[in-house]
């Protein structure tokens, strides 16, 4: 075949290169191929199309070199918008990024002007304070002067509505940045400052102790101390019983007409041992007012010759209707002198008149600390002591109701009288709810006679109101076992003073527990008693030193008190009680 003949013959093959699909629709060449229907081609088409690739790869650039050369400058484009966008933090940030950042999200980023001003102003504030202490009050003024700027800045910006740009901020931060720097170089560092705070508070806690030291004091002379109000009431009612002989006949005419009473065990008999003529008369007072048949009742007072007078002016000229009232003096009871009653014994001791009244020697100043609390008249009175003499005082009782001067009755105690003691002497409420109030808070269980007669778990209980059985009493010996243990007690070992420790040991297994609602404690100390505890309960206490009648009383319970004083009685009124 010729050249011509074989190049037709090529091109009516390149011509019927079509297919026909399986659906009778024409496909081209490469769909063809894909679809499995062109044939193998010819070697001269191989041969021609190899050579057809070698040419058109020597003129097909090398993409692979130029999609790498596009990264690496896509790369570097993107840093360097990056370094423009958020620069380093250590450079100062242009105004436009540090604009607007007084809202609540800038304030809280960490290139917010607000916060960096802030966070100066603290520090600043800091080293103000130290510097003031270390009697720099030059730098302490710069750096104030600093602060109050960048407050009336602050204050500006939220007035305005507007965000703090960096020309306004800048020279206040740049003089403070400097103030600052000067702080560090005068050695306001941290551990520097670290042992000025520790000494410095050691010596406020020294401090806050001789506070203390010096509060508990005074409160113990405030307590101790006579009012001048009460002082003018005992004067003027003692001036009275001395001038009028009237009165003085009346109330010994009345004494006779009761004195069937005073023994009749049939009527209800309440003992009360007090030289507070107001703090008494508020007791029998609140008694009769809330008793439903105040005619039973019975009132022993006993007080010391001081104060006898101005008793019997107070309760003859006043009403309280129809209960029974004998007043006594303690001085009057021969038989409570030296040679029985072991407290007069004791006292009569030098040395311990010298630990009570005098505490002279080479640890005076820690002795008069010691001794203070227990200086309190109350301690050293007989008046006090007289409660374990009870069935002496009172022979021909069966059984009284004791009551202390600085109570209120709030319901009547006609069913104390009728309460089962079970064999027991004493009927009290118990104190030892709280763990302070056991029996190894107020004895030397140290003490071997202490130890191996009580238990220090041993619940503790309350003078104040107390159902005493005198016929139990006489029984048992209370009073012997009162004297045994104070006889024990006479170089202090045993307690330090006071007498509800003697009466733990005196009672000890002879007291009867009563319901908590009979007598209500702390009136006189604790400011944080239940309201509704206090008014269910039929007796409150004012124990402890803020008494009713004083002027450091707590306000909160001092009206319970006042509610059985007649602020309108002509002899209050001259003495300005209101």
């Amino acid at each position: 075949m010729s050249r011509e003949g074989t190049k037709g013959a090529h091109m009516l093959l390149e011509k019927q290169e079509i297919f026909v699909g399986l659906n009778g629709i024409n496909i081209g060449k490469e769909n063809g191929m894909r679809a499995g229907l062109y044939n193998s081609p010819s070697p001269s088409q191989l041969r021609r199309k190899s050579l057809e690739r070698r040419n058109s790869s020597r003129r097909r650039p090398n993409y692979p070199i130029f999609l790498v050369i596009a990264g690496v400058l896509f790369m570097l484009g993107f840093w360097i918008l990056g370094l423009q966008q958020y620069p380093n933090p250590g450079t100062h940030l242009p105004d436009k990024t540090q604009r607007g950042g007084d809202t609540d999200e800038g304030v809280l980023s960490p290139n917010s002007l607000s916060r960096q001003l802030g966070d100066q102003m603290t520090l600043c504030k800091s080293y103000a304070v130290i510097a003031k202490e270390n009697s720099n009050l030059q730098l302490a003024w710069h750096l104030s002067a600093q602060i109050r700027a960048s407050q009336q800045l602050l204050s500006l910006a939220a007035t305005r509505g507007s965000p703090i740009v960096w020309k306004e901020v800048k020279p206040i931060m740049q003089e403070m940045s400097s103030l600052i720097y000067q702080a560090k170089e005068l050695h306001y560092d941290s551990a520097t400052m670290l042992m000025k705070l520790k000494a410095e508070m050691q010596a406020l806690e020294e401090m806050a102790n001789t506070a203390a030291t010096q509060s508990a004091t005074f409160g113990q002379l405030a307590a101790e101390a006579v009012p001048k109000s009460l002082y003018c009431l005992s004067l003027r009612l003692a001036m009275k019983w001395a001038s009028d002989a009237d009165l003085r006949e009346q109330v010994i005419k009345e004494q006779k007409q009761v004195a069937t009473a005073l023994v009749n065990t049939n009527l209800l008999h309440f003992c009360v041992f007090s030289d507070n003529v107001l703090g008494a008369s508020v007791v029998v007072n609140s008694t009769i007012m809330n008793a439903n048949h105040p005619e039973h009742l019975v009132f022993h007072l006993v007080t010391d010759a001081v104060n006898y007078g101005a008793m019997q002016s107070w309760f003859s000229l006043n009403d309280f209707k129809g209960a029974v009232i004998e007043i006594q003096t303690v001085e009057s009871f021969t038989w409570l002198n030296a040679s029985y009653v072991p407290v007069l014994k004791q006292l009569q001791d030098a040395e311990t008149q010298n630990y009570y009244f005098r505490s002279t020697g080479q640890n005076a100043g820690e002795a008069q600390r010691t001794a203070l609390k227990f200086r309190n008249p109350k301690y050293l009175s007989m008046l006090n002591h007289l409660r374990f003499y009870i069935p002496e005082v009172y022979p021909q009782l069966d059984k009284v109701v004791f009551l202390d001067d600085d109570v209120v009755v709030q319901r009547d105690l006609t069913d104390l009288f009728s309460l089962d003691l079970h064999n027991n002497v004493n009927g009290a409420v118990e104190t030892c709810l709280e763990s302070f109030h056991r029996f190894h808070k107020y004895l030397n269980f140290s003490h071997p006679k202490i130890k191996s007669h009580f238990d220090p778990d041993a619940c503790g209980w309350a003078f104040g109101m107390n159902v005493f059985d005198l016929v139990r009493w006489r029984e048992e010996g209370v009073t012997a076992r009162y004297h045994y243990w104070q006889e024990q007690n006479v170089d202090r070992t045993l307690w330090k003073l006071g007498t509800l420790p003697a009466g733990l040991l005196a009672f000890y297994g002879l007291t009867e527990p009563l319901d908590r609602r009979w007598h209500i404690l702390g009136l006189g100390y604790d400011a944080n008693i239940d309201a509704d505890l206090i008014e269910n309960g039929a007796v409150v206490h004012y124990n402890g030193n803020m008494k009713p009648w004083l002027k450091l009383a707590m306000s909160r319970y001092k009206p319970i008190w006042e509610n059985y004083v007649d602020f309108q009685n002509s002899y209050l009124q001259q003495c300005n009680f209101h």
